[in-house]
């Protein structure tokens, strides 16, 4: 964990800064909250990127999720949640979409080959999807190379998924407690 904010704070862009962040975040290396502990103790020269970064990925889980959110703000409507459970009313477990619009229940997930690389990831990817379908879950998967080389397709292809979903009932889903 040191050596990542010790990296970190000799960066001055917030390129580089997301990458070191991200990596040590997402292979368990190090949790958010201990990062930004760490960031808080001794001088906070060469903190401000990463803190700026560290708070606007709350809930978020990896590079990809970052570019996703930032560019969600273009939204009419933004999501509402990020990595949050969904659960049928009977306790079932459906997923945890990347983003979720709560009021309506369409679903994001930016999925990439690298998490898809083994038959058996494939396969949790798919049943995911069918159990976003067989729950009503209007869903939209992205990969994260589109999110840089086509912004506005991603983003119309958000806003169809939301007009579809808003045109019917919410799917009966439930966001699982905290």
């Amino acid at each position: 964990m040191r050596a990542t904010t010790d990296a970190v704070r000799r960066l001055r862009s917030v390129e580089p800064v997301s990458k070191i962040l991200i990596e040590s975040i997402q292979h368990g290396r190090c949790a958010p909250e201990a990062l930004m502990a760490e960031l808080n103790t001794g001088t906070k020269r060469g903190t401000a990127i990463p803190r700026r970064l560290l708070t606007e990925w709350a809930n978020v889980r990896s590079i990809a999720e970052a570019h996703a959110k930032t560019l969600s703000q273009r939204l009419p409507v933004p999501p509402s949640h990020w990595n949050v459970d969904l659960r049928t009313p009977d306790g079932r477990y459906i997923g945890c979409p990347d983003a979720w619009w709560d009021e309506i229940g369409p679903a994001w997930e930016i999925d990439s080959f690298e998490f898809h690389f083994y038959k058996a990831d494939y396969a949790r990817t798919v049943r995911r999807n069918n159990r976003y379908t067989t729950a009503g879950i209007t869903s939209v998967q992205t990969l994260p190379s589109k999110l840089k080389t086509d912004p506005d397709g991603v983003l119309a292809d958000l806003q169809t998924a939301y007009a579809i979903a808003a045109s019917r009932p919410r799917p009966a889903v439930l966001l699982a407690a905290a």
